[in-house]
């Protein structure tokens, strides 16, 4: 690294430290008013107010969806010239749970890398764009900021994630909800039983059908379903039965051969039991997570800078789902892990929600706010940077990774 660029990292780290009290207000604002996926109204004018009070221009209402929103600066935001890059902000909370994810520390570090980027670079060549995206744990808002084109022509979208592991990067799955719903014929069982179509029966069957499949699926792959509708009275054959099945594959290839599966199996079943079938996709998809390299080493490396020292992830443990998945499989992304907890924890639950207000969610908000600006200052200011980041994008987008 240059000098000149030591001392720009120097000066953000020095703009974090000067807002250090102001973002962890905003965090803790956000966790002291939980606002659950799409209600979001609070924490999006909060966040929104914070960026326009520094200069940032600010679209409210992104893409459609009310508590979405952007912000830009940079000499050329309006021209669409030099680089681009886009800091991602969720700030959605879970029903009951509150910020058992952590989202106001995602929001508030975001934040909090953008004013400080946006400080310490003064005038520049590029782009800046920090990206408020609601609903990530139900429906996914960056789905529908992708399909908007909010992401055309970035060149980097950075975020991290509060977990309960130090991973430079997040080994998330593609996933989608599959609606399967069968069609029979209603008959008393005792009256009239030959005349029935057990709709039931045949979703019954499609489960234990879906257990044998299981026994074979690859790593990173699975089925789980519930019943929704089982039927209205013990003493009716039921006319309709529908199931809901969460289905996640290791890559977003693995996962459409998942879904079709599903659907050959159900539609077997179908055939054997004389129903009729419907299989519907319920609400978007969310593609698996692609790291891109380069950035989430410049992170780690800024990481490391603070005292945080990041690792690979486990080999064959897999974090569930994410709409940074859409993201990061059209432009080159991060999506960092860092501990708030030790790893007996687990994000989702009452303790994480606890922690994410604590002393050493403080301590990582702030770290990783410093490492996301001084990254997005290395894609905005070292040519290299986004050349390469775009060229590891493409490598594994070849290899279907």
């Amino acid at each position: 690294m240059s000098h000149t660029t030591d001392s720009l990292y120097a000066r953000v780290k020095e703009e974090v430290a000067a807002r250090a009290d102001r973002l962890w207000d905003v965090a803790l604002a956000l966790h002291r008013e939980p606002e659950t996926a799409y209600e979001e109204h609070r924490a999006a004018r909060l966040l929104a107010d914070e960026l326009e009070r520094e200069g940032f221009r600010v679209e409210r209402g992104a893409a459609g969806l009310p508590t979405a929103f952007v912000a830009r600066t940079g000499t050329a935001a309006a021209a669409g010239e030099g680089p681009c890059v886009a800091l991602l902000m969720e700030y959605d909370a879970l029903p009951l749970l509150g910020h058992a994810c952590g989202h106001n520390l995602i929001a508030s570090a975001g934040l909090g890398a953008a004013l400080a980027a946006r400080a310490a670079l003064g005038e520049f060549a590029g782009t800046l764009l920090a990206v408020g995206a609601p609903a990530e744990e139900r429906g996914g808002g960056k789905v529908t900021e992708v399909e908007a084109g909010l992401f055309d022509g970035v060149d980097a979208a950075l975020m991290f994630h509060p977990g309960v592991q130090d991973w430079s990067w997040a080994p998330l799955t593609a996933s989608a909800q599959v609606r399967v719903g069968f069609h029979g014929r209603a008959a008393h069982p005792t009256g009239s039983p030959t005349e029935g179509i057990d709709a039931l029966g045949a979703l019954i069957q499609l489960f234990n059908t879906l257990g044998v499949l299981h026994r074979r699926l690859p790593g990173g792959s699975h089925i789980q379903g519930i019943v929704t509708d089982g039927g209205r009275a013990t003493n009716i054959v039921p006319e309709y039965a529908e199931g809901l099945f969460g289905l996640r594959g290791g890559t977003t290839s693995a996962l459409e051969d998942l879904v079709e599966e599903l659907r050959s199996c159900a539609q077997g079943v179908a055939l054997a039991t004389r129903t009729k079938v419907e299989v519907t996709d319920v609400g978007g998809r969310y593609e698996h997570f692609r790291n891109n390299d380069v950035l989430s080493g410049l992170f780690a490396h800024h990481l490391g800078r603070a005292g945080i020292p990041l690792s690979e992830p486990a080999a064959g443990v897999y974090l569930g789902s994410s709409d940074i998945g859409n993201v990061s499989t059209r432009v080159p992304a991060i999506h960092p892990f860092v501990a708030i907890t030790g790893s007996d924890a687990s994000d989702h639950t009452p303790r994480f929600a606890e922690a994410a207000a604590g002393p050493r969610a403080r301590q990582v908000m702030l770290a990783a706010a410093e490492a996301l600006a001084c990254t997005a200052a290395d894609v905005l200011l070292r040519t290299d940077v986004p050349e390469r980041a775009w060229a590891s994008f493409r490598q594994k987008a070849a290899a279907g990774l």
